[in-house]
């Protein structure tokens, strides 16, 4: 029961997290223009910005419902992967800001780590796609 319980938490947590990412790229479309530019991406930003939110959304959604979450975890990760050494490449930085890009840098590759984890093992105890299994009429 407890790793039911666990599971759906987990869920809930990386899912609302990467679905008000989503709402604050949607609230907040035309600054994302100009953090774009300012992180260096200069071409086809329209299409980053909403190939992105809807990244996020589906991939939240998916997570949050347990349907299919290893493939939405999959669609999160590649976004967060990215996104976090396009943001805060430590490697790049000077000796006074490489402190705090390292802490940003290494929080957001432990949201990795839970993704990668639940790609691995998917949604278990709670999830809409293992109450349509069980829901199955027999042949």
């Amino acid at each position: 029961m407890i790793k039911k319980v666990a599971d759906l938490a987990g869920r809930l947590i990386i899912g609302l997290f990467f679905f008000f990412e989503a709402v604050d790229s949607i609230v907040y479309f035309k600054d994302m223009k100009q953090t774009l530019s300012a992180y260096g991406v200069d071409w086809a930003q329209e299409f980053l910005i909403v190939s992105s939110i809807i990244l996020l959304v589906l991939g939240s959604v998916m997570v949050i419902i347990g349907y299919y979450a290893s493939v939405g975890a999959a669609m999160l990760f590649v976004y967060w992967f990215v996104f976090t050494l396009t943001v805060y490449p430590f490697w790049m930085e000077d000796v006074g800001d490489k402190t705090l890009s390292i802490k940003y840098f290494s929080r957001n590759m432990a949201l990795c780590g839970g993704l990668l984890i639940l790609i691995a093992n998917g949604a278990t105890g709670w999830s809409v796609k293992r109450i349509l299994h069980t829901l199955r009429l027999p042949k």
